[in-house]
């Protein structure tokens, strides 16, 4: 019953893959693993087997265990939204919202909870791998810490330093952390890893001892760049624009990247389709003029994020396409701003008023405060989907009487009544080939092509062979067994 932590030099060094990917190897190896995240700052999230929500990475994490997710995996979830506040999630639930003043005050008193979530993990397996939170170097946000070496200590959990050396400079990056942080956080620095190597790793032998000998801290390898990371969905906003286009598509499809986006990987699956082009729109660019089909996709904070679409014109180029015959999709609360309106009496995304919607469907939303998560199954476009629903509030009106699909024998979403304009609440519809299949042929070309839960899986192994054969880890194993009491 041991435990390991991984932590990062910077924010997006690669922390999430390789914590999967460890995961990975090691259940492959016949141990009983769980992922762990103590803190985490997504709009990216999975509901769980017992109802709650965690990050998505962590759910990615607990799949590559071959495990169901769990509250545990991520006890504290901060989702961002309007005004610099956070809607906190503990243990799964929504438990009120955060501000940037208050933060640094009640973070540090969720420890204690955080403590016991980890403790249950460590009692159902053999291994726990931790993954840290942006970087033990911001040391400005060090009092109360839960994220990294606050948590670290707390827990008596070793840590592995994680560089990145495809954004440069990773010798002082590794170099610089050992020199900035707390001579006690520093101590429980057991080494370091190398993350995204490209060409031959030979050529870094003298810079990887140059770290040896200045840190003290060994090395556990250099992990070479990791193609299958591509297959895999990304829980950090920071990569939308970076997202993978096929340049050879001939459907095009485009996404508005929101500034309260939530739940993008929703659109992932449409990687696998080699006659698509995927295309997320920045902010100052227009929706462009070839796009078969819009996704207005998921948002932590739907009223702001409509006014946001309209600051940036979206909203003209989005009804120019449904004039010209083009198709749009919105799910959750892509879905709620095709309607006639959103009411927030309560004040559940800030102040209490009442936004209108796109009008593309008949529909209205009262957003309210309890949270709907639950999983689900049923069919769309006559075909079978599976997925999950995660929003606040209520979509009703004459539009549902033309649903999107059929959930448990219920209908869900609306459709319009030439067909071109649908909305939906199941995050992860797309995952299926045979409505993927169903939607591209309503756009004019063939889908359904690799199975995406099957594409993920042989990605996980696929990385986790490559860590197999450039990392120590049965020095690792070692570590977390003999340091963490196990």
């Amino acid at each position: 019953m041991g435990a390991l932590m991984l932590q990062g030099t910077g924010s997006d060094v690669g922390k999430s893959v390789l914590v999967a990917g460890l995961c990975r190897a090691l259940a492959n190896r016949g141990l009983s693993v769980r992922p762990f995240k103590p803190q985490n700052m997504s709009n990216n999230a999975a509901v769980t087997v017992d109802g709650g929500e965690i990050g998505r990475a962590q759910a990615l994490q607990a799949l590559a265990c071959r495990v169901e997710p769990h509250s545990d995996m991520n006890p504290v979830l901060l989702k961002p939204q309007a005004d610099r506040t956070s809607q906190l999630i503990v243990h799964g639930h929504v438990r009120g919202t955060l501000g940037a003043a208050n933060f640094r005050e009640a973070r540090g008193s969720l420890l204690a909870e955080v403590l016991e979530s980890h403790a249950r993990l460590r009692a159902a397996s053999d291994l726990v791998i931790v993954e840290g939170a942006g970087s033990p170097a911001e040391i400005n946000l060090r009092a109360g810490d839960i994220a990294n070496m606050g948590f670290a200590r707390a827990a008596k959990v070793p840590v592995v330093l994680i560089g990145d050396i495809d954004r440069g400079g990773v010798i002082a990056s590794v170099v610089g952390t050992k020199a900035v942080i707390d001579p006690g956080d520093a101590a429980m620095i057991r080494g370091f890893l190398i993350n995204k190597f490209r060409g031959d790793p030979a050529l870094f032998d003298d810079g990887y001892r140059e770290i040896e000998r200045r840190t003290g801290w060994r090395g556990f390898g250099v992990v070479p760049w990791l193609d299958a990371v591509k297959y895999l969905p990304s829980e950090d906003a920071v990569v939308l624009e970076r997202k993978a286009a096929r340049p050879d598509g001939a459907i095009v499809v485009a996404c508005p990247i929101l500034p309260r986006i939530s739940n993008f990987d929703d659109l992932d699956p449409l990687k696998l389709e080699p006659g698509v082009r995927l295309v997320m729109v920045p902010p100052g660019q227009p929706i462009p003029a070839e796009t078969a089909l819009i996704v207005l996709p998921g948002s932590k904070a739907t009223i702001a994020d409509l006014a946001a679409l309209r600051r940036e014109g979206w909203d003209i180029d989005i009804r120019a396409h449904v004039r010209h015959g083009g198709h749009v999709l919105g799910l959750c609360g892509g879905y709620q701003m095709l309607g006639r309106s959103i009411v927030d009496a309560g004040g559940i995304e800030g102040a209490p008023g009442r936004a209108a919607g796109l009008d593309l469907l008949d529909v209205e939303t009262r957003l309210a405060p309890a949270k709907t998560l639950r999983a689900m199954s049923g069919t769309a476009l006559g075909a079978p989907i599976a997925g999950y629903e995660m929003h606040m509030g209520e979509t009703t009106g004459a539009g549902t009487e033309r649903p999107f699909g059929m959930i448990g024998g219920r209908p869900e979403g609306a459709i319009s009544a030439d067909g071109r304009v649908m909305g939906s609440y199941v995050h992860g519809l797309l995952a299926s080939a045979e409505l993927r299949h169903a939607l591209l042929a309503r756009l004019g070309t063939v889908g359904g092509g690799r199975d995406y839960h099957a594409a993920i899986d042989s990605a996980l192994d696929a990385i986790a062979a490559e860590l197999e054969r450039h990392v120590a880890i049965d020095a690792l194993l070692a570590i977390a067994r003999q340091e963490s009491g196990a």
